[in-house]
């Protein structure tokens, strides 16, 4: 509308001046010369009319040009003031109960233009997941095809390992197949649910993957900073990787840590992530630090992810990832007048590091292809293989076979592991109170970071009341969970996934003894790593 105003007001400036022209023109006498100006004033006019449709064409043009950009914007930029069904699901829809969403970054187009091709390449492809929202922490992991060997699943065991029950109600974790070829990404979705099948069902875990008309085509990339067109077309991809993870989980958690499909992580790293976090969230940063490698273990604040992903966007073509996210921090902080120390000095306030180091990076084969990395975190320091507690006093015994000096003694005083000889059926591990305790909780936790796998299945926990039979304990309105074992022994709980953990009821105490009991034979040996029993 503004536009047909102003070619309006345009067309009566040029009239109005044409009549001032045209009055100044005339002689005040009337004279014989008034016919002659006649003439020429026809022949302005002529001009004035061929002036004027070419401004009127030359302004339709500019209209219609806008109305193009106008549309666009809806599109990447809608109005929040509106409520059209257009703007609402450029936004973010939810498509399913699977929560798929189409990536929200207002200016994505500008800087892929390829996107405004086809409606839905900016709509993740969520093959597994349950719409998992309001985590403190979400961990991204892209992941592509390698050459040699996958350590998706190693990575993903790392992670889940020490992780408590509230823990994981707490987090979610993302795998991003950073492929088109549908097989492949169907093939890496049917591992982790064979592999994790429980962590899927519980929205814990996620696999997603781009549309494939996401990547543009790479073969006009420009090779800079002497690297090869192979190199670097995967530091390109690898920056719109990370920029179309960051976009989907943006909205998931109050902190998003990038990780690499080829890390091992800490025992415990969940806690002292989140009290770290926690320590410093006052604080003005744009990262803070788990791991000195790379872009391994960065943890952001989720509502920063739109800026630095639309910054990665940006220069997609031109930098590596590393890179760019350094370039952020000098337009952040840095002042051209001052020298190289002081961007530095201020550079270092915006990233707060984090020791030990939480993440070590143990692929050796690069998703680049042929390139091998010996990367190593120095402050990474060792793996810790059990977690030790002060246990209340008692008499122990096992008809397990322990290894070498990993006996049961030193498990229950926290200075080792328990580490056994293949169980069978009906073997046990006994704790024989010097005198009855009241127990508020019990963990026993199997498996370490190393020997993951080396795991009781099918063993109960079960516990001796002192002063009465099982049989009185469950008639007198116990849980209906508890089962009469033998010899006076009640079963409380077993283990799930190599955990056992819980509380025990008041009318069930004190207790004299407590202990697991092996119902089945295994394949491999097995592990305690962490006992815990809290009086």
């Amino acid at each position: 509308m503004r536009l047909y105003s102003f070619r309006f007001g345009c067309l009566l400036v040029f009239a109005g001046i044409a009549s001032v022209t045209w009055i100044k023109s005339i002689p005040s006498d009337g004279g014989p010369s008034v016919l002659p100006d006649l003439q020429t004033l026809y022949e302005r006019l002529v001009v004035a009319e061929e002036l004027g449709g070419q401004v009127s064409s030359d302004l339709s043009s500019i209209l219609e040009q806008l109305r193009n950009i106008s549309k666009a914007a809806n599109v990447t930029h809608p109005d929040y003031n509106t409520t059209t069904n257009s703007s609402a699901e450029t936004i973010g829809r939810q498509a399913d109960y699977l929560g798929q969403q189409t990536l929200l970054q207002p200016n994505i187009y500008l800087y892929m233009p390829h996107l405004r091709q086809h409606p839905d390449s900016l709509q993740p492809n969520i093959v597994l997941g349950q719409g998992r929202h309001g985590v403190s922490m979400v961990l991204g992991i892209p992941t592509v095809k390698r050459e040699k060997q996958s350590y998706l699943v190693s990575t993903l065991s790392s992670l889940l390992y020490s992780l408590t029950s509230l823990q994981q109600q707490d987090l979610l974790i993302i795998v991003f197949v950073a492929e088109t070829d549908s097989d492949y990404v169907g093939s890496i979705a049917e591992n982790v649910r064979k592999n994790f099948p429980k962590e899927v069902r519980s929205g814990l875990l996620e696999v997603v993957s781009p549309s494939q008309y996401y990547y543009p085509n790479f073969t006009s990339l420009r090779e800079t900073f002497g690297d090869s067109k192979d190199r670097v077309k995967w530091r390109t991809k690898q920056n719109l990787d990370f920029s179309f993870l960051m976009l989907y989980a943006q909205d998931k958690g109050t902190y998003y840590v990038q990780l690499e499909d080829d890390v091992v992580a800490k025992a415990g790293y969940f806690n002292d992530m989140k009290t770290f976090a926690t320590q410093e969230y006052s604080k003005q940063w744009l990262y803070l630090e788990f791991s000195q490698l790379g872009f391994i273990g960065k943890m952001f604040r989720a509502r920063d992810l739109p800026m630095i992903a639309e910054f990665f966007l940006m220069f997609h073509r031109d930098k590596p990832i590393d890179w760019l996210l350094d370039h952020i921090l000098w337009v952040k902080v840095c002042n051209p007048e001052k020298d190289a120390k002081n961007c530095n000095e201020q550079k270092a306030l915006q990233k707060r590091r984090y020791k030990p180091s939480l993440f070590q990076h143990v692929g050796l084969h690069s998703s680049l292809p042929g390139k091998l990395q010996r990367l190593k975190d120095k402050d990474f320091g060792k793996q810790r293989l059990f977690q030790a507690h002060n246990n209340p006093a008692a008499e122990l015994s096992s008809s397990l076979k322990h290894y070498q000096q990993h006996s049961l003694d030193k498990a229950y005083k926290g200075e080792d592991f328990f580490w056994v000889i293949t169980p069978v059926q009906d073997d046990y591990i006994l704790f024989n109170f010097t005198q009855p305790i009241y127990i508020s909780r019990y963990v026993f936790r199997s498996g370490n970071i190393e020997t993951s796998g080396d795991k009781f299945h099918n063993t109960t926990v079960e516990v001796l009341p002192s002063n009465a039979s099982s049989q009185d304990r469950l008639g007198t309105g116990l849980s209906s969970s508890y089962k009469e074992s033998d010899t006076g022994f009640i079963i409380i709980g077993a283990f799930e996934d190599g955990v056992a953990e819980g509380e025990i009821e008041e009318g069930m105490q004190p207790i004299s003894a407590l202990r697991l009991v092996v119902h089945s034979d295994a394949d491999v040996w097995a592990l305690l790593s962490e006992i815990l029993i809290t009086v």
